[in-house]
């Protein structure tokens, strides 16, 4: 009896090393697949804080708490069963359609550039109104949802390229893992951006003068920077956009451009080897926006053809 009690127990303690020796898989798998999709990820926190500034104080955080657990219910719920089946029937459709959401990027990002540039025909005091109601915020989190779908299906595709040679159950440990963690970092660092006027008005009602001093600065500098967020966000819908219908074209060899944006990046970091991975970064997402540009302006022109011709 005892010793099948200890054959047990060893059981027991093999079981708990083989998962232990698991989930140290899963992280660390789970890691290195979010470190591949960085960019994307830092594409992602650029690309949000525009869609919660101009709502006051008490509903910034929960309007991003709002859209984290959109982007969360669409990265486990949605993304995460469509692309392992994707990735296990039909390959070769998961870049088609990343490449469409893309186009999409490009074309709603094209669409509030002419916003921006259109004059507003609302009053100062009505847009205020319409800044504080029930809809817009509706509309603003619908929006942002919307966005972070294509973003999240871009960086959950680029994890999963990196752990295919995994079995499939493994492959949604990870994902699941990668979705938690990439969700509370973009959320989280949104919040901490969009909150640090508060906490710089904190800092300033302090009693050490080097806090009061860092406090004002912040307070001062948080519209600037809030304001300089929102045309960030615009820009990087169009560059995200270009970049990843461009990376889509070097997967399907349709064109040399891919290559040329490419040699063009290499060329420039070549030039200034002190700031190279900037200014290859810098380069390539030029080339992207350009490209999104194009796309987006195309896609703009033929959808205002088609509503002034169904009018």
């Amino acid at each position: 009896m005892a010793s099948g009690l200890a054959a047990l127990l060893d059981d027991i303690a093999m079981i708990a090393k083989v998962a232990a020796a698991s989930l140290d898989d899963v992280g660390a798998a789970a890691g290195k697949a979010s470190a591949k999709a960085a960019g994307v990820v830092i594409d992602d926190t650029a690309v949000t804080p525009r869609y919660v500034t101009g709502f006051t104080p008490d509903r910034e955080l929960p309007v991003i708490y709002r859209i984290a657990r959109g982007s969360l219910r669409n990265k486990l719920l949605f993304i995460l069963p469509i692309a392992l089946l994707l990735s296990y029937f039909l390959p070769w459709v998961i870049t088609p359609i990343l490449m469409l959401g893309g186009s999409y990027l490009c074309f709603e990002g094209i669409e509030k550039l002419l916003e921006a540039l259109r004059p507003s025909a609302t009053s100062p005091e009505d847009a205020l109104v319409e800044l504080s109601s029930a809809e817009h915020e509706a509309k603003m989190v619908s929006g942002a949802i919307r966005t972070d779908f294509i973003l999240s299906a871009e960086i959950m595709a680029i994890a999963l390229a990196e752990v295919s040679d995994r079995s499939i159950g493994l492959q949604a440990a990870i994902l699941a893992v990668v979705a938690f963690g990439i969700t509370i970092g973009v959320y989280g660092m949104v919040g901490l951006i969009v909150k640090m006027d508060d906490i710089g008005l904190h800092l300033a009602k302090g009693k050490n003068a080097a806090r009061q001093a860092i406090g004002r600065a912040l307070v001062r500098a948080m519209p600037v920077l809030l304001s300089a967020l929102s045309g960030i966000g615009v820009a990087a819908m169009i560059w995200v956009g270009g970049g990843i219908v461009l990376h889509g074209l070097h997967e399907f060899h349709l064109t040399p451009l891919p290559l040329w944006v490419d040699a063009a990046a290499l060329m420039a970091g070549q030039a200034v080897p002190v700031l190279s991975g900037a200014v290859q970064w810098f380069v390539h997402a030029l080339g992207s926006a350009l490209l999104g540009s194009v796309i987006g302006g195309l896609i703009v022109a033929a959808h205002h053809f088609w509503v002034h011709r169904q009018h």
